[in-house]
């Protein structure tokens, strides 16, 4: 779901610049399974761990799978089968790529950021405001 149902989240995107990042995704599975697209691209696919608690704490969980999207082939699809309410993805990366579905994506947030305010111009009434320009 997109705004205006919920605020739009985005993944700060990481510059290739010949280094390596760690990264630390929190995740919660629902039903005994968490299943997703890492937050970042071009993972080191031997540097992926899960574990139980923050910065590779608590138990280790063994039980995913790493997959290659065959039409982006530098991100990874992980899933992930485990009981417990929080896990944590660790991998290193060496920066993102910025593909036109990024920016469509935030295109879009703007447009549709840009017709609600609009929709409020029109019809809605904000407390302790208006749109006024100064």
């Amino acid at each position: 779901m997109t705004y205006p149902n919920q605020i739009d989240k985005f993944t700060e995107k990481l510059n290739k610049v010949g280094t390596v990042y760690v990264i630390e995704e929190e995740v919660s599975p629902v039903n005994g399974v968490y299943e997703g697209i890492l937050n970042h691209d071009n993972v080191t696919t031997a540097s992926v761990r899960v574990y139980t608690g923050s910065k590779l704490t608590g138990e280790k969980v063994e039980n995913f799978l790493l997959s290659i999207p065959s039409q982006t082939p530098w991100k990874k699809s992980i899933k992930i089968f485990s009981d417990k309410p929080r896990l944590y993805i660790t991998y290193e990366t060496t920066g993102d790529q910025v593909e036109a579905d990024d920016i469509n994506v935030l295109q879009d947030s703007i447009v549709n950021t840009q017709k609600e305010l609009e929709r409020y111009k029109v019809d809605g009434l904000i407390d302790g405001g208006t749109f006024e320009r100064r």
